[in-house]
């Protein structure tokens, strides 16, 4: 019995067919990695150039800069020496010829930045074809090729391998040595190290790249992470500092309400001598409840009250909302109130919330769009109030420095709607303000 591998025998026939691939890759198919920016800052072992001022020059337009005056001045080296030997070897070569085929040994040179696969090419083919001519070889020179040439080809060979995959490292490095040795086959251990020592360079160079990008991206992903985590943290700081500002207002609103019940249930029995013993007695009951739930709570919730006794005054609802919007006028705001429905009905809960959101509201406008327009809106009716803040584009008035505003911003403010089964929406307008707006129940949702 044989059994079959197909995967065993697809990884056999990749590895038959990459000393194909790879040349073909180098030659024809390969691609190099995206060019660097220009505009990159010269390397740390080069921070002597700052004594001469050439890091003024981007390091990236500096060595193209470079690279194209070394292609110059080797474009005419090669092409002198080209017609000095021609003229021994074959007198009879076009000097146009001697100028292009200089100008393709030279060319690659100003091309190896941008696009080294192709640079390889171009330096390949010139290389071939002046060695083939054989215009190098005399009686005092035994080596088909060019000086010239060969030093192009070194530069981009090491340029090919540090921006270019293994595979198309390897793919040049075979191509040539299979070409220098159909050429000149009695020498073709010279010219196999020439490929050989660039190329190897190249690839150390980038792995060392490779690494240190790898490290860069893990930095920058940490720093993302713990820069979201921080934001995270600061967002669930807010909430509950937001609650605990809540919690102690509500404290205050219902410690109001239970004592309001034990002082009434304690002085019903005197407004009326005739209460029969039963209802006294309930009433007695009343008041030890109404007392007990007080203490509980402040025992719960009084913890939360500030040390400094600062949080202990009666918390401003919009009974003060006259005196919330005078304060107003005198910050260089220009405010429009309009108030619709009976705000004396609205609960002392959500009386504070809704104070607190405009205050908050009205503090950003000041910061963010002195001189502005402001529209306030307040309406009650159907069990609803319904609270707006608009303001227009800063005039470019000053601002006057702005009273504090609920603690949080938008995510107190969005806090405080939600603890009462409401909502706050924050937006900009397309006229360049901003709008809040905020619906609150005034009864509890069933």
């Amino acid at each position: 019995m044989s059994s079959e591998n197909p995967g065993g025998a697809g990884e056999t026939l990749r590895l038959m067919t990459r000393p194909i691939a790879w040349p073909l890759a180098a030659l024809v198919t390969g691609r190099a990695d995206p060019p660097l920016p220009a505009d990159r800052p010269w390397p740390a072992w080069l921070g002597w150039t700052r004594r001469l001022r050439l890091d003024r020059v981007p390091y990236g337009r500096a060595t193209q800069l470079l690279d194209v005056a070394v292609a110059v001045a080797t474009l005419f080296g090669t092409y002198s020496l080209l017609q000095n030997q021609t003229a021994i070897t074959e007198p009879y070569a076009p000097h146009w010829y001697l100028f292009a085929c200089s100008f393709a040994l030279a060319v690659p040179l100003a091309l190896r930045q941008r696009h080294p696969v192709g640079a390889f090419r171009v330096s390949a083919f010139a290389m071939l074809v002046t060695t083939m001519h054989g215009w190098m070889l005399d009686s005092a020179n035994d080596m088909p090729y060019v000086p010239g040439g060969v030093f192009v080809l070194i530069l981009v060979l090491y340029t090919l391998a540090v921006r270019s995959p293994r595979g198309v490292t390897i793919g040049a490095g075979l191509a040539l040595w299979v070409v220098t040795f159909l050429v000149d086959q009695q020498n073709p251990a010279g010219p196999a190290v020439v490929i050989v020592l660039p190329l190897l360079a190249g690839s150390l160079v980038r792995q060392r790249h490779l690494a240190y990008r790898e490290l860069v991206e893990r930095d920058e992903a940490a720093q993302r992470e713990l820069a979201e985590q921080e934001k995270r943290h600061r967002d669930t700081e807010a909430v509950l500092k937001e609650r605990q500002r809540i919690a102690r207002e509500l404290h205050d609103v219902v410690a109001h309400h239970m004592s309001m019940i034990a002082i009434q249930a304690e002085a019903a029995p005197y407004t009326v001598p005739e209460v029969p013993d039963k209802i006294r007695s309930d009433l007695k009951e009343i008041r030890a409840t109404a007392l007990d739930a007080l203490t509980e709570m402040r025992r719960i919730l009084g913890v939360l009250r500030s040390e400094d006794g600062m949080e202990r005054a009666p918390q401003p609802g919009l009974e003060r909302l006259d005196t919330l919007i005078s304060g107003t006028h005198g910050s260089g705001l220009s405010l429009h109130t309009k108030v619709v429905g009976d705000l004396d009905e609205v609960p002392q809960g959500v009386s504070i919330t809704a104070y607190r959101i405009l205050q908050e509201a009205l503090s950003n406008a000041m910061r963010h769009a002195p001189g502005s327009r402001v529209d306030v809106e307040l309406i009650q009716k159907e069990g609803i109030l319904l609270l707006s803040v608009i303001n227009g584009p800063p005039s470019g008035a000053q601002s006057t420095i702005s009273p504090p505003g609920s603690g949080h911003g938008l995510v107190g403010m969005r806090e405080r709607a939600s603890m009462l089964n409401g909502g706050l929406t924050a937006k900009a307008t397309p006229e360049g303000g901003f709008a809040v707006t905020a619906t609150l129940p005034l009864k509890p949702r069933a």
